[in-house]
């Protein structure tokens, strides 16, 4: 169809069709990274599913490709089809070659894609050369449930950073461990399992030095099934982590930032245990927050899990870095006890960290609460 043929409006069958494309998207969640959540569904002119997959791991199969093999596993004839696919289909060779030529090459006539691809090297190319070959090309079908999916990779190519999810467990009365520093467990099991599925969505989960010292955590994903862990980021300016901290221990990366340079037997203590030191220090002496954001998206990371005491999440918070806060919250009370941020106090309260709420949900006996700025 030629590419001044007006988009007709999206039916019934194209939002079924789309909604499955999105729900195979999910199926990328920890696999794809640092490449992005995509689904695909291939149907014929009368709405049967020829083939339909995800993307896989980076340098694997993306989610048309995985799409047409199933259709050709399927015996089926995908020319003069239409595929529903989550995010543009990308133009250039990076470790696979170009789906959209794929598409063409396999005669399909229409394609509906979710969102434009944010990367600067796809953002538009794919449907231009899509539209080219005389397929019909539509866009915005899906779109906020893509974005949502993608949050972390939107983020990353178009403002080069990843999406900061800070998350915390607290009381009613908003405290985040007993004064003497005892945490476990403020809240029940559903919601440790739930936030272990956060971590899984995350390409790092970060945390600072006074958490590794009072807990020895080991931040990985335990509770919910996963293909890969998260890297472990530790915010150690003085370099004092000890080379026994479980947080060092397989399977998964460690990195170590410290705010001066990681030299002598700390750092090569630290570096025989597999982790990477690096100095990320700022003129106040301090780890430059902002430039470990970008490190991270230096290194591919989408979603930073930020789990850390009220030192760490206070300097997020004042710095005006989190993105998102997901906070469990147990219906118990505390009274005296640690804060979830430290930062303040605030001259007033126009001066406050202003948040919206964008899911309130039951976990269990807890709330799971996520707010954004």
């Amino acid at each position: 169809m030629p590419a001044t043929t007006l988009p007709r409006p999206f039916t019934p069958a194209d939002q079924t069709h789309m909604a499955r494309a999105l729900a195979l998207a999910e199926g990328a969640i920890a696999l794809s990274e640092p490449n992005p959540r995509v689904g695909c569904v291939i149907t014929s002119s009368d709405g049967r599913v020829l083939g339909e997959g995800f993307t896989q791991q980076a340098g694997g199969p993306h989610a048309e490709i995985m799409a047409l093999r199933d259709a050709a596993a399927r015996g089926a004839d995908v020319r003069g089809a239409t595929a529903y696919v989550t995010l543009e289909p990308c133009s250039h060779h990076g470790r696979t070659p170009p789906c959209c030529d794929a598409l063409v090459a396999a005669g399909l006539a229409r394609v509906v894609a979710a969102v434009q691809d944010p990367n600067e090297l796809v953002s538009g190319r794919g449907t231009a050369r899509l539209r080219a070959a005389g397929i019909q090309v539509e866009v915005g079908l899906g779109e906020q449930g893509s974005r949502e999916l993608n949050i972390g990779f939107f983020s990353r190519m178009q403002r080069g950073r990843p999406w900061v999810r800070l998350k915390a467990a607290v009381s009613l009365d908003g405290r985040s461990a007993l004064e003497n520093g005892l945490s476990q467990w403020i809240t029940g099991e559903a919601a440790r399992t739930d936030g272990h599925a956060w971590r899984r969505r995350a390409g790092a989960v970060l945390t600072g030095i006074g958490t590794v010292r009072d807990d020895d955590p080991r931040l990985d994903v335990r509770l919910v099934p996963t293909p890969r862990q998260p890297l472990r980021v530790v915010l150690d300016s003085r370099l004092t982590l000890s080379p026994t901290a479980r947080i060092l221990d397989a399977p998964g990366s460690v990195l170590v930032l410290s705010a001066a340079e990681p030299d002598g037997k700390r750092a090569d203590a630290l570096r025989a245990r597999g982790a990477d030191v690096l100095a990320m220090g700022g003129a106040d002496g301090r780890i430059d927050l902002p430039a470990a954001l970008a490190e991270l998206a230096r290194r591919g990371v989408n979603e930073l899990h930020v789990e850390a005491g009220r030192t760490v999440s206070g300097a997020f918070a004042a710095q005006r870095l989190v993105d998102e806060y997901l906070v469990y919250m147990a219906p118990k009370l505390i009274g005296r006890g640690r804060d979830l941020a430290g930062f303040g106090p605030l001259e007033t309260l126009d001066d406050a960290v202003a948040l919206q709420f964008h899911d309130v949900a039951r976990v269990g006996a807890d709330l799971r609460l996520l707010a954004r700025p």
